[in-house]
């Protein structure tokens, strides 16, 4: 077919015309007058369409058009692809439009479509998009997430040092000197990978202590804006080194969370020295590679509660289990256990529709994508509310507020009468640089690739037998920082609890009371996140296993014979002041919530039935 062609073409750029009365055209056409810059002209059909008569009123009014410097004219979905590469320098489709076959026919019959149903179309527009279409930033949002997550590297910091002694330390647990040493021979040079730390050059003695001080001045750098890709790589390192050290108190998915929340915002932030005051639009490669983060920890987590078997989730009872057996429950969730069936059985379904279908609501038109976040952000304080899991839900919200563009703070700003954030945007430093192309392309290319496999391989299992699609995956394994996710794929639905008891004449026994795992059946269970005992959590999990497969619990009872003050500093309370018992046991029970008349008549929020020994009572070796 032979190309139409005008006699009087513009000059310098090409000029998009389109029908200034169609509300739906108005507004995609600002979208790309704001991206455009001095690529390309748009005006309206009515005020322009003159200097071009060979293009009649009739074609004004079916289609858009678009006229090139050499006074070709493209009309309907041509137009709007050359268009749209010129503005928004994305090319692929209208490559696609040129060289797929199939393609070209398929584009113009949407047109068509679309053309035809324009007042659908625009008020369709309006319902996901806005008042306005533009294309969104992500300055304040952006801003916001790098100082959370320094805050929260700040609280997950914090929570080591205190509790670093008595697990990990010399007269520890764990003690993670004689960790490292115990594996440097066997592991050889393979070390550095499998078990990466900076601890194999440094040791993991009064070190562990300087990762600990050094990560809580790199969190308050990133909170104060200083160098924030290098302070955020260097807390990376310096969380995965002290992970490796932490044994089994340091490997929860929420460590690994923040390791790949980590990585991921290097990539994010700024690479200069000082952003305190500048709110850039982070690199749209880069926000998604986060976006896809917080899009994989909900759906996988929805899904590998599906994918377990477990009948209590495909029947909606799990939570008449969840709330009285999770580990750290909050006296929120003994609310919550005496709950109706009904009520605990919607909830469950309401559950499942956030983690998996809340996160596509992420990846629509802004309306839908800011509903998506808040939704999130709300399941996040409801689990905040009922049970105790340290910096996850804080570190997970904060995640949601990426999918928060700059126009949602705007109207929010106008709502509540704030100064706008339009304006502090405004002062932004444009000499602020973003990550390097030559770095973010290869980066999230392999970052895409790499956890695309985990989220494959966690969704269809079967695929596992395929080693070739497992081997990089076990491969970048040691980092932590290309997970899979999903808490409570297997609902637990009794507590056991170990209660650790010492006595001096073996007859009186005495209990070592944990500041947050139920133990006295009075207490009320409290809140403690962000901060997280890890001690408190380990047992939950140890009371679930056979002794001889977590050692560790021997450990701490021989550290209470000796009487080490860095382990009984992780009690609520040492029943043995003076001196440490002579024998020491720990008793397995049963624990329930209690009910409404009972707590009431007994102040008791628990009961307890012993079941048997975990450990036999024993003395000082």
């Amino acid at each position: 077919m032979a190309r139409r062609r005008v006699a009087r073409p513009p000059a310098g750029r090409p000029v998009l015309l389109f029908d200034g009365d169609c509300g739906f055209c108005r507004l995609w056409v600002e979208r790309w007058r704001a991206a455009a810059g001095g690529r390309l002209s748009l005006e309206t059909s009515q005020s322009a369409g003159a200097r071009f008569p060979e293009i009649s009123p009739a074609e004004f009014a079916r289609a858009v058009q678009l006229v090139e410097p050499d006074g070709e004219v493209h009309a309907g979905a041509a137009a709007v692809l050359r268009a749209r590469a010129l503005a928004m320098r994305r090319s692929w489709l209208l490559a696609a439009y040129r060289r797929v076959p199939g393609f070209a026919p398929a584009a113009e019959t949407i047109y068509r479509i679309i053309a035809s149903h324009r007042p659908f179309f625009s008020r369709l527009t309006r319902l996901f998009w806005g008042a306005e279409a533009r294309r969104p930033t992500f300055a304040l949002s952006t801003w916001l997430f790098l100082r959370l997550l320094g805050a929260v590297h700040l609280v997950a910091f914090v929570s080591y040092w205190i509790q670093l002694r008595g697990l990990v330390g010399p007269a520890g647990i764990q003690p993670a000197q004689s960790y490292f040493d115990a594996l440097r021979e066997p592991l050889g040079a393979s070390r550095f990978w499998q078990l990466p730390t900076l601890c194999w050059w440094f040791g993991a003695g009064g070190f562990l202590h300087v990762l600990c001080g050094a990560g809580v001045v790199l969190a308050l750098a990133a909170m104060a804006g200083v160098a924030p890709a290098a302070s955020l790589a260097l807390l990376w390192a310096a969380y995965l080194s002290l992970c490796a050290a932490g044994q089994v108190f340091w490997s929860f998915q929420w460590d690994a969370l923040l390791l790949e929340t980590t990585l991921l915002a290097v990539f994010l932030a700024p690479w200069s020295a000082w952003t305190w005051r500048a709110r850039p639009d982070p690199p749209r490669l880069a926000r998604w590679l986060l976006w896809w983060l917080l899009f994989r920890l909900m759906l996988l987590s929805g899904a590998a509660k599906l994918l377990s078997g477990d009948a209590c989730w495909r029947d909606l009872t799990a939570l008449s289990y969840h709330f009285e057996t999770q580990p750290l429950p909050t006296w929120v969730g003994w609310y919550a256990h005496q709950a109706p069936a009904w009520a605990q059985q919607a909830a469950c379904a309401l559950m499942f529709a956030i983690e998996l279908g809340g996160p596509f609501l992420l990846l629509l038109p802004r309306r839908a994508r800011h509903a998506g976040a808040g939704l999130q952000i709300g399941f996040q304080a409801l689990i905040a509310l009922t049970g105790n899991y340290t910096f996850f839900n804080l570190l997970t919200a904060t995640l949601c507020l990426l999918f928060l563009d700059d126009d949602f703070w705007r109207d929010w700003g106008r709502r509540l009468r704030v100064p706008s954030p339009k304006a502090a945007a405004g002062r932004a430093d444009t000499r602020v640089r973003p990550c390097p192309r030559p770095v973010l392309v290869p980066a999230a290319l392999t970052g895409f690739a790499l956890t695309g496999l985990v989220t494959g391989l966690t969704l269809f299992p079967a695929a596992g037998r395929f080693g070739w699609l497992v081997a990089p995956v076990e491969a970048v394994a040691p980092l932590r920082s290309f997970n899979r996710y999903g808490l409570f794929a297997v609902m637990t639905r009794e507590r056991p609890e170990i209660i650790i008891e010492g006595s001096d004449d073996g007859f009186t026994w005495l209990p070592y009371e944990f500041p947050a795992k139920p133990g006295n059946l009075q207490r009320r269970p409290g809140f403690v996140a962000p901060y997280q005992p890890r001690l408190d959590w380990q047992l939950w999990f140890a009371a679930l296993d056979y002794p001889r497969r977590e050692p560790w619990v021997t450990d701490l009872c021989v550290r209470l014979l000796q009487g080490s003050p860095d382990v009984t500093a992780l009690f609520a309370a040492n029943p043995f002041p003076a001196r440490p018992p002579q024998r020491i046991r720990a008793v397995l029970y049963d624990y329930t919530f209690t009910d409404g008349p009972t707590r009431a008549a007994t102040g008791r929020w628990w009961n307890r039935t012993p079941v048997d020994f975990y450990l036999p009572p024993f003395a000082a070796p």
